[in-house]
């Protein structure tokens, strides 16, 4: 997402836009800050729109909250995993919150996606081990061997209903 909207600001004209990977022990309410530059306030307004058009429409998302849209000096959208500050050149250089996060590390939009790029790889060579378990785990519940899932629960429930409505007829004659 932190790419996506990265892309959003370079289409929109964003200057000097850079993205901080924040220290956890620093920092423990978001990951990331990405922040860029405008030249005006209509083109803060702009960049801020796209961002979340963008990420609404490819990943589904909404910022949790979004502070100075209507000024657009300084645009602040909140997305939890990551921030977004859309300043003016002179807001950005007046508050330099580059400055401010010392222990936070600039990371290349290059190295962000090699990185992101290889956490998908492995991801995907776990995939077939998931599935291979959930095979092996089917297979045993065919064989009587082992339950998977909730049909044994299924089972029990049916046969004490059974029992339940035979022991009711019972009764009653």
């Amino acid at each position: 997402m932190v790419l996506a909207a990265a892309a959003a600001c370079d289409d929109k004209k964003g200057e000097d836009t850079r993205i901080l990977q924040l220290d956890p022990s620093d920092s423990a309410f978001t990951d990331f800050f990405l922040i860029t530059s405008s030249a005006n306030e209509r083109q803060s307004q702009a960049i801020a729109d796209e961002i979340e058009l963008r990420l609404k429409r490819d990943f589904g998302t909404w910022p949790n909250s979004v502070e100075g849209r209507r000024l657009g000096e300084w645009i602040l959208m909140d997305y939890v995993d990551f921030v977004v500050h859309v300043f003016l050149r002179e807001r950005r250089a007046f508050y330099d919150i580059e400055r401010l996060r010392k222990s936070a590390r600039v990371i290349a939009l290059a190295e962000l996606t090699a990185a992101l790029t290889e956490r998908t790889l492995a991801a995907r060579r776990k995939a077939p081990a998931k599935r291979a378990a959930k095979k092996t785990a089917v297979k045993k519940a065919a064989s009587g061997k082992a339950p998977v899932g909730k049909a044994p629960r299924k089972a029990a429930a049916k046969k004490s209903a059974k029992k339940a409505v035979k022991t009711a007829a019972k009764r009653t004659k």
